[in-house]
């Protein structure tokens, strides 16, 4: 494989059925480098000190919120609390950062859903998101419950339906291939019964669609669990060179370690 430098930004991700493991390509400088073709081959990713916001593109010491510089970081719609807290959204009161990018990403149909990573969770997403948010998450099956008009709303009611299930992810367990095994369909149920009332206030649409199953592309046996799971850093090292034995959510799982692309969004890496 020639090697190709270039800012990176977060694995682009294809889901084609159940049974087909995802497909992953990474930008990088211009390019799309296709990953599941190296699947069992020694790959170096080297870093050079250079970081550009992923916003901007100008050259900065620090990367903010997976990508930004400081500067992006304070001033756009995209990096605010609202964004991690979407009860906590602002637009009506006509604070938003950036109105235009408010309407086009925040003012517009919302699902809320179950998924189950390492353990069940509930999560909002952009109905043009699925089922690329449950990919980056690494899980491993996913089933939108709920439709809503917009971001805030979607917040409101997975603030309350959080309160019974977790909003996070375990990324090492997520890693190791450990989950709950879960049926959506019924909790999915027995929420519609427990919160009806909270659904019926919001004017929020049940969704009846079955669950997404994913699948992963590895070369380790069914139930093995990678070699290492040190967290790899090019904030502690100029180079990460390894095995590459899979791919899951936004981490690259070498046998010397695992590597989360997304937080390294616009470094300046080589890839040999």
């Amino acid at each position: 494989m020639s090697t190709i430098a270039g800012n990176i930004l977060k694995m682009k991700s294809h889901y084609q059925d159940a049974h087909t493991p995802v497909s992953y390509s990474l930008p990088i400088g211009k390019e799309e480098v296709k990953l599941n073709d190296y699947l069992g081959k020694t790959i170096r990713l080297n870093f050079s000190g250079q970081i550009n916001c992923i916003a901007s593109g100008e050259e900065i010491k620090k990367s903010y919120n997976q990508g930004y510089s400081y500067k992006s970081f304070i001033s756009l719609a995209r990096c605010d609390m609202c964004i991690v807290r979407p009860e906590l959204c602002h637009f009506d009161k006509g604070t938003c950062r950036e109105p235009e990018w408010g309407e086009k990403n925040c003012m517009i149909p919302h699902y809320i859903y179950l998924s189950i990573s390492s353990n069940l969770k509930v999560g909002i997403t952009r109905h043009t998101q699925i089922p690329t948010r449950w990919i980056d998450q690494g899980a491993v099956a996913g089933l939108p419950i709920l439709k809503v008009g917009d971001r805030k709303t979607s917040g409101l009611i997975e603030s309350e339906l959080s309160k019974d299930f977790s909003d996070r992810t375990n990324w090492r367990k997520m890693l190791k291939g450990e989950h709950e095994e879960v049926d959506l369909m019924s909790v999915r149920d027995q929420l519609f019964e427990d919160y009806a009332d909270l659904i019926d206030s919001y004017g929020a649409e049940d969704i009846d669609e079955g669950p997404t199953f994913i699948e992963y592309p590895s070369i380790l046996s069914k139930g093995e669990v990678p070699p290492s799971l040190k967290s790899l850093s090019f904030d502690k090292t100029a180079q990460v060179e390894g095995t590459l034995l899979g791919i899951k959510g936004q981490y690259l799982i070498f046998d010397v370690g695992v590597l989360n692309l997304r937080k390294h969004q616009g470094y300046f890496l080589q890839l040999s």
